[in-house]
Formats: structure tokens, sequence, C-alpha cells
């Protein structure tokens, strides 16, 4: 682990790096935000909100600076099952201790939901960024302005920065405003790592991602995703995998008429995981039955939902150590 820099020594450090938080509520597009900025696909994502359930971080060395991003499911009102308040708490935990934090609203306008999440950051006490993200939906571009206007009004935000994630527009600027605020300090990461998370975990969370896009209008959150083998050989990766389901009936829905659907959330999943490790992939799917889980504590800790220390604690102890 990098040793910390004295405030003294901290002048003639000739890097920056920090940790950046991506806060909102569901589904504003924190994903792909992270993602278009890494340059390559690290967060899984889809139309279903909280399709983020763990603080996932992606590291972007640019020259001199080093950005570590925590990207957090989507922080609302913490209620009913315990997947729900497990996500809420990965959320706000991955605030404490970061540098600043990037607040995610639509161009569309303030929503309710938006103060919820305006409140955790200012009870973290982190310097935080407003994006404004989903600009390329704005019909009447004059409406930013105003936007712009109301929002400064609602926060003591450093910056506010308008963005589409998903067109790639103004990402620049907006990493020029992080880069700015990052404190001068020693590289945690290697400059080619993009994550801590092993490949078991990336290779789950795409087989996730396939099966919320092929089953959410049947069953969007009520699955959940085991790696049991991955061997990766010179010429061929096998992957074997459990698709978990809360009931009978879900389970017939995730395998579908003679096995159709499984196979082709399969194939879906084979081709971003031979772009992930760069080779030729063969994918096993099962589908099991584990009833309620996502209402039991027991079961969430089984899939390795595990409760949330601050993004810098728990992230830093793996520095220098994740997946290239």
């Amino acid at each position: 682990m990098t040793e910390p820099v004295s405030e003294a020594e901290s002048d003639t450090v000739p890097t920056r790096c920090g940790y950046v938080a991506l806060a909102g509520r569901p589904n504003v597009g924190k994903s792909t935000l992270m993602n278009h900025l890494l340059g390559r696909k690290l967060s899984i994502t889809s139309r279903k909100p909280q399709t983020t359930r763990q603080a996932l971080i992606g590291v972007l060395t640019r020259g001199d600076a080093q950005i570590v991003f925590v990207d957090t499911p989507g922080i609302h009102i913490a209620s009913g099952r315990a997947l729900n308040r497990y996500m809420v708490g990965q959320a706000v935990g991955s605030l404490a201790g970061v540098e600043l934090a990037l607040m995610l609203v639509e161009a569309s306008g303030w929503h309710d939901g938006d103060e919820i999440v305006r409140r955790r950051i200012h009870e973290a006490g982190v310097p935080c960024i407003c994006v404004i993200n989903k600009i390329d939906r704005l019909r009447r571009k004059e409406r930013l302005l105003p936007l712009i206007d109301a929002l400064s009004r609602k926060h003591d935000f450093e910056a506010l920065v308008p963005v589409s994630a998903l067109k790639n527009l103004a990402l620049d600027e907006l990493l020029e405003e992080i880069v700015g605020r990052l404190p001068r300090r020693v590289h945690m990461f290697a400059a080619d790592e993009v994550t801590d998370r092993s490949l078991d975990f990336l290779v789950g969370e795409i087989v996730r991602e396939k099966a919320i896009r092929r089953l959410g209008a049947e069953l969007p959150h009520q699955t959940a995703v085991m790696v049991d083998r991955i061997s990766v050989g010179e010429s061929l990766a096998e992957v074997d995998a459990v698709i978990y389901v809360e009931r009978d009936t879900q389970k017939r829905i995730a395998i579908g008429k003679g096995g159709a659907m499984l196979k082709s959330i399969g194939e879906d999943a084979r081709k971003d995981i031979e772009f992930l490790i760069g080779s030729r992939a063969m994918v096993r799917l099962w589908v099991k039955v584990d009833r309620r889980w996502s209402g039991r504590p027991d079961a969430l800790q089984r899939f390795g939902y595990q409760s949330q220390r601050s993004a810098k604690g728990e992230h830093s102890q793996r520095a220098g150590k994740g997946a290239r």
C-alpha cells in the first residue's frame, strides 16, 4: 500500500491522485459515465434502476493524474428488502473519505430524489461537482442556463458541468474540473490497472447484466449470479456460473422454452467475457432457486454483498493489486 504524503511534502509531489465518488438517484447514468470516462466498459448497465448493487472502483491514469472513480448504487430512501437497504448503505458509505463527489442530475430538471442525494453529500461533508447528465435529450437547449442557475442555489457546488455520458459530450471538460481538485499525492495504482475487483466478480457482473437485459420485464431485481469456476487456458476460457432467482416460476422464465432464454443469456455474456479476457470463452449457465434471497442477510453475504466500509478505507488496502 502506498504510504501517505505529509502536508509539508505534498507541494513537492509531481503527481495528483484521489478518490472520486459518483453519486445520484437510481438510473441517472452513473455507471455509463464512469465507463465512458474510463474509455472501457467496467460497470454493468441497463435501463432498469438499481442495476448497480455494489460500489465498484475504476482507475483512470492520465499523465501525472490518477482518478480513482467509485461507482455507487442509486441513493434513495432505504426500505423494504435487505438488498435494498444494502445498496443504499453501499452508496452512502462510499462517500466517506473521498476527495470529491460527482452528483449526477438529469438535464430534465431537479427531482425529489435528487434532494435525498444532496443531503447525503452534505452530511458527508465532501466537496461536490454537479454533473448535469443527458443534455443530448434536451429538445430546447435554451433551458440549460436557467437549470444551471437553479441548481447553483441548491448546494454550494464546486462547479456545474453539463455533459452527455452516452454521447461523450463535454467529458474532457469534466475531467479538467476533477483533476484540478485532486490532492498532490503519489499514484496508488499501476498505470495499467483499471480496477481492484477480481476476475470472478467482473465475469459474474457480466452474466447478471445480460440476465437483467433479457429478463428485465419479468424479474429485474430477483436475479443474483455466483461464478463457480473460471479456467483460463492459452486459447480458451471456461466459465461455470449459476443464476439464482427466488421462485420456481422465475426459474422457468429464466430457462425459457427448451432452454432458449438461458442460451441467449449465455451467448450475450460470452461476447463480453471474451473481450474482457482476450480469448475465446465457453460459458455454461445453470438456474437455481434460492427463495426470498433478496430479503435474507445470510443469502446476501453468500452472494458477496458484504457490509460497506468507506471507499478509501476499503479499496486503498488493495491498491496495486487489482485487475489489469
